[in-house]
């Protein structure tokens, strides 16, 4: 099948990708832009992953404030260098992120961030709803571990689903702009205030 110039720039629009890989995806794909979508997220997202060791010591400080001044945030997101911090694609994510934090109320950047403390709190809470229930003892742990994985979703903003796309999570918005822009993203940290 011929790639025109329309479907290259199609792709572009939706994807925000370069115009050869664009080209390459719909080549992959014969010319699916739906499927070349899915392959440009796959490669981008293996892209990001590569980068995730890298060290980030610029960025962006954003805020957001909700509701007639009633909800504010304030967040620290990082990147590798100026240039990137300083583009319309990460003034953006920084934003959208600050926004979601607002939404959202997250206590934590990540599931590594929680405390032990806490996570002890909250398995016992749950081992002790599965006993009341009367749930088995052999069932009480996996129940536990089920819940768990529950408490990290709605508590760590990379695993919560993004409040303007519930199809991805923070943590694959922003594999997709590192994906996009080349460089390792990270929270550092953030603050929400309500009154």
């Amino acid at each position: 099948m011929e790639i025109t110039a329309a479907m290259v720039k199609e792709l572009r629009s939706q994807s925000g990708a370069g115009i050869m890989e664009c080209k390459s995806a719909l080549k992959e794909t014969n010319g699916d832009v739906e499927e070349a979508i899915t392959f440009l997220r796959k490669k981008g997202l293996a892209k990001a992953d590569k980068k995730s060791d890298r060290n980030t010591s610029e960025g962006k400080v954003g805020t957001y404030i909700h509701q007639g001044g009633k909800i504010g945030v304030m967040l620290q997101l990082n990147c590798e260098t100026d240039f990137v911090a300083n583009t319309p694609d990460f003034q953006e994510l920084v934003r959208d992120i600050a926004m979601h934090i607002a939404a959202a109320k997250p206590r934590f950047a990540t599931r590594e961030e929680v405390t032990e403390e806490v996570l002890g709190k909250e398995r016992e809470i749950f081992a002790h709803q599965a006993k009341e229930s009367g749930k088995p003892e052999n069932i009480i742990e996996k129940i536990v571990t089920g819940k768990m994985e529950k408490y990290y979703e709605e508590n760590c903003v990379l695993e919560q689903a993004f409040v303007k796309d519930t199809n991805v999570t923070i943590g694959d918005l922003i594999k997709q702009k590192i994906a996009l822009l080349g460089e390792n993203i990270n929270i550092g940290q953030f603050s929400r205030f309500e009154i």
